[in-house]
């Protein structure tokens, strides 16, 4: 049975509290979601809104080592976001446009790939989502959504471990593009391992 989470609102864009993602037959809950943004001339801008759902299995497993640490604890511990990025459960990361990036910041951007990519394919809306759900195996797959259904299937599957585990590393790593999504995913996770029955 999945935890117990709640869904997380950003802007306008509902991140629920659990889905089931493409590539996958499992539900995930709702590990955290945060905005990614930039300050531009004194102004914090957000650009885009990333939702990173967990497999059920990921709290047991993340017990082990993480149960009893503090909201803060987890937050401050790149360790721990490690343990997320490649243990042994799968993950799903959607990233939702909030804005298009433009101009001198859109080009320094990594979004700019997908952007480019989305529009190729002509799956680009402000409000699209590209998706990633992570296999454990090393398997990465990729979709791409207009609005907040999820395909059942994804766009293309990546059999490498190193580039599907970059993928969430980039978003909650030790340099993450998303401080939020990084605290977020803490103070729920460390919720989650305080109501684990003990094994």
């Amino acid at each position: 049975m999945s935890p117990s989470v709640t869904q997380v609102q950003i802007e306008s864009h509902v991140f629920p509290p659990t889905v089931k993602p493409p590539g996958t037959v499992k539900s995930f809950f709702l590990g955290g979601a945060g905005e990614r943004g930039l300050e531009i001339q004194g102004k914090f801008i957000k650009f885009t809104a990333i939702g990173v759902y967990l497999e059920d299995s990921a709290i047991p497993s993340l017990a082990v080592k993480w149960k009893g640490k503090s909201a803060e604890e987890l937050t401050d511990s790149v360790e721990f976001f490690r343990d997320i990025v490649s243990g042994p459960f799968e993950k799903f990361t959607q990233v939702t446009m909030i804005l298009p990036l433009t101009g001198q910041q859109y080009s320094e951007k990594v979004t700019e790939n997908c952007v480019a990519y989305w529009k190729a394919v002509g799956t680009y809306t402000d409000g699209g989502s590209i998706l990633f759900t992570q296999s454990p195996l090393g398997s990465l797959t990729i979709a791409f959504s207009k609005d907040s259904s999820l395909p059942e299937t994804g766009t293309a599957v990546i059999e490498n471990k190193q580039l599907s585990e970059a993928v969430l590393e980039s978003i909650i790593g030790k340099h993450g593009v998303s401080p939020a999504a990084k605290k977020s995913l803490a103070a729920r996770v460390s919720e989650l391992l305080k109501e684990k029955p003990e094994a």
